[in-house]
């Protein structure tokens, strides 16, 4: 699935981290960043494709997949998007990159808005996919969100419910999270799935996804509020896809939202679901392509 990269396999920031990494190291670097419930698999479609064009780095974020699982700490600070931006930085010194773009979707664009909210002299532009602000999704939640994103809401009571209930059968969740949505089960291929799967068996290893969950609702959002407070826009260039068949073209104004609390932001949304490197993978690389040919400044 990932031609001629290597495996990721390195500790930074205290965690251990794992994924594949790409050929090609004399080009610009791109970091990828998966979402919930997923980890670096699910870039399959789209990082051969831009590793001509990029030194590519797509790590399992902490708590996901195959990286670790550390103990979250008081107000599970240790899975803020912060922390998991620490590590993505962390990451890059080891390899030599001091600037490089980004592209997350789902929980990995909330790490790569926070990646460049926190180091705009490293992020040279950021790529964000089906997400609009946290705050902002907590501060407008309704009934019709809340119905839709029930997760948000389950993965964030008290330990160890939830972890225990999924890790006693993480497929029924995977499939039902993922396969409840606009394209089902469709574009994930059995290998993928089964390392989404994997990723969730036990309770210690769903007491990740638990961690990132509890402080989004948390510490995320004081570091949210305390940026809006002081004035701090992200000054990285940003480029925002949404699906079209999806809960934030349904429900919220990506756009405006993100141009609230950004210098410069552009975007569209992509005639497909949640899934957006998945389910859409060549309108994903020629946007990429598009964007990131010219570096800020």
């Amino acid at each position: 699935m990932f031609p001629n990269f290597d495996a990721l396999d390195i500790e930074v920031n205290g965690v251990r981290l794992r994924g594949r990494v790409g050929p090609n190291a004399g080009k610009p670097a791109l970091l990828l960043l998966h979402g919930h419930p997923e980890s670096h698999l699910m870039w399959h479609r789209v990082a051969p494709a831009l590793s001509a064009h990029f030194h590519v780095f797509a790590p399992d974020l902490r708590g996901y997949g195959d990286s670790g699982r550390p103990d979250p700490g008081r107000d599970y600070e240790a899975y803020s998007k912060r922390e998991m931006a620490r590590d993505c930085l962390a990451l890059m010194d080891a390899f030599g990159q001091r600037q490089f773009f980004v592209a997350g979707h789902d929980r990995g664009a909330r790490v790569a808005a926070r990646l460049a909210a926190d180091a705009p002299e490293r992020v040279l532009r950021a790529m964000l996919l089906d997400v609009a602000p946290t705050l902002d999704m907590y501060e407008q939640t309704n009934r019709a969100f809340a119905t839709a994103y029930w997760h948000w809401f389950y993965l964030i009571q008290p330990a160890p419910l939830p972890e225990t209930l999924i890790g006693a059968n993480p497929r029924a969740y995977i499939e039902g999270v993922m396969g409840a949505r606009h394209a089902g089960l469709a574009p994930f291929p059995a290998e993928v799935l089964d390392h989404y799967v994997a990723g969730f068996e036990g309770t210690a290893r769903a007491a990740g996804a638990c961690g990132d969950y509890r402080a989004a609702a948390g510490i995320d959002l004081a570091h949210d509020r305390r940026d809006r407070a002081e004035g701090r826009l992200i000054e990285p260039p940003l480029r925002v896809l949404w699906a079209q068949h999806g809960v934030i073209e349904r429900l919220f104004e990506p756009l405006s939202l993100w141009r609230a609390v950004a210098r410069e932001v552009t975007g569209h949304s992509v005639d497909c679901g949640h899934y957006i490197p998945e389910e859409a993978p060549s309108e994903v690389v020629e946007d990429m392509l598009t964007f990131f040919a010219t570096p800020k400044g």
